[in-house]
């Protein structure tokens, strides 16, 4: 994080004075925060959070990009900086920021003409007015038709192929890249997520020589969790080529090559029918899209024999189909995982009903989650240096943006995660009628 800050003395004019006077009818009201600007001048309550507008560029962006998506392209360009100061952080920061919007009721204020005038008088007295700056380098350039093959491969991409070594530093050594389950608050993040396995393949009820297909095996964590310690012989399918490499190569340490295959397959590629005994699939389906999520749930059910059993973990949003941003916000949806869609979990159980499973039991999970993006946060926060060396400040920026705000939605109730367990119909199922797990 940004090194403590000494709080800046108060100006009575220059920019940020300007700048709180015109924000007053967008933000119905006096500025939430304490504003430093490029000039030095300061507006703003001295016990509120800092807020430092560093280029006039920070303004540009969100004159053109009002919100979250120019806020945040600000942020990760550092034209706009939250720093550690007299307590506050950008966690608390966010919070703090989202409390008072929804306290004014700022879901979008309706403004009087004069207000806008005034507004752009200020920005062109400014000069902050002309063409927007360019996007940053770290937002997603996807192309082409939605969740095409290809578009899918370019929406991964932009996401997992930051390198293994990234990963494995914000990760734990299982490189499971998903939901934890947190037994108690002080479960370590390498024992949740060896805990959430365990889990998963005793839902799926494993045992040895059972065949189990895990799509979007991601780093192989469920794979070789299930291969090592339950004995089944699995299919992992991924289209992110290092996580294959990654996978392929801790098979051969491990000597599991007779009992694991990882393909570079597509989900819709994966060609078996009535074979597998168990399928799984860990917060994959977010990414499949709205229109193609029938046939995602259609693969799960005819990969999988008769009275098998299929687990999917996934995330869920409010709001019918998800609300206006089903994918998770504009952020999200720009710099971390284009093309994601999220909905409530209802409306995800009613898909996999309708697409000929029989839901068995759902498992809500928000509040783990919001203690596993803390472990990665720690994580992430002691190898910044590293990280910086990786993939640059403003990849860097992005991410404690993405795992700061990410915790935030799970804790806040905006997102949650579910293990929903379906089985097959057509044959016997072996779920036993009072749980264990």
């Amino acid at each position: 994080m940004t090194a403590t800050t000494t709080p800046p003395r108060t100006t009575s004019d220059g920019i940020a004075q300007r700048l709180a006077e015109a924000a007053r009818p967008f933000l119905a009201g006096d500025l939430p925060v304490r504003l430093q600007v490029w000039d030095g001048s300061v507006a703003g309550p001295e016990d509120a959070p800092l807020v430092v507008l560093r280029s006039p560029d920070a303004l540009r962006r969100l004159l053109w990009h009002p919100g979250e998506l120019g806020a945040a392209q600000a942020y990760v360009t550092g034209e706009l900086d939250v720093p550690e100061q007299d307590g506050w952080d950008l966690d608390s920061a966010l919070t703090h920021a989202f409390a008072v919007g929804a306290e004014r009721g700022l879901s979008g204020p309706r403004l009087s003409p004069r207000a806008m005038v005034d507004a752009l008088r200020t920005a062109a007295g400014l000069g902050v007015l002309g063409r927007p700056p360019a996007p940053p380098a770290s937002q997603a350039r996807i192309k082409g038709r939605l969740h095409t093959l290809g578009r899918d491969r370019s929406a991964i991409s932009h996401h997992y192929d930051l390198s293994n070594e990234f990963y494995s530093l914000v990760l734990e050594p299982q490189m499971a890249y998903s939901c934890g389950y947190h037994v108690t608050p002080g479960t370590t993040l390498e024992e949740a997520q060896r805990a959430k396995l365990d889990l998963v393949c005793t839902k799926l009820g494993l045992e040895p020589g059972m065949r189990l297909l895990d799509v979007g095996c991601g780093w192989g964590s469920l794979s070789l969790h299930a291969a090592e310690h339950f004995g089944a012989q699995v299919v992992g399918v991924t289209i992110a080529a290092a996580q294959k490499g990654f996978i392929d190569a801790r098979i051969a340490e491990r000597g599991l090559g007779d009992r694991v295959e990882i393909r570079l397959q597509d989900y819709r590629e994966v060609p078996e029918r009535d074979h597998f005994d168990a399928v799984g699939s860990l917060e994959m389906g977010e990414h499949v899209g709205e229109a193609n999520y029938p046939t995602y749930v259609e693969v799960l059910r005819r990969a999988v024999r008769p009275g098998g059993r299929v687990l999917v973990q996934q995330m869920s949003r409010q709001g019918r189909g998800g609300g206006k941003h089903p994918g998770g916000g504009p952020f999200i949806e720009s710099f971390i995982a284009p093309d994601m869609h999220m909905r409530p979990v209802g409306e995800t159980v009613g898909l996999i009903e309708a697409g000929g499973l029989e839901v068995r039991d759902v498992h809500a999970m928000r509040e783990h989650y919001v203690l596993t993006v803390a472990g990665w946060l720690e994580r992430f926060e002691a190898n910044v240096p590293r990280l910086t060396e990786l993939v640059g400040e403003e990849v860097v920026r992005v991410w404690r943006l993405y795992l700061v705000g990410g915790g935030m939605a799970f804790r806040d109730g905006r997102m949650g995660v579910d293990q929903i367990l379906a089985v097959r119909p057509g044959a016997p199922h072996t779920l036993p009628a009072v749980r264990t797990w």
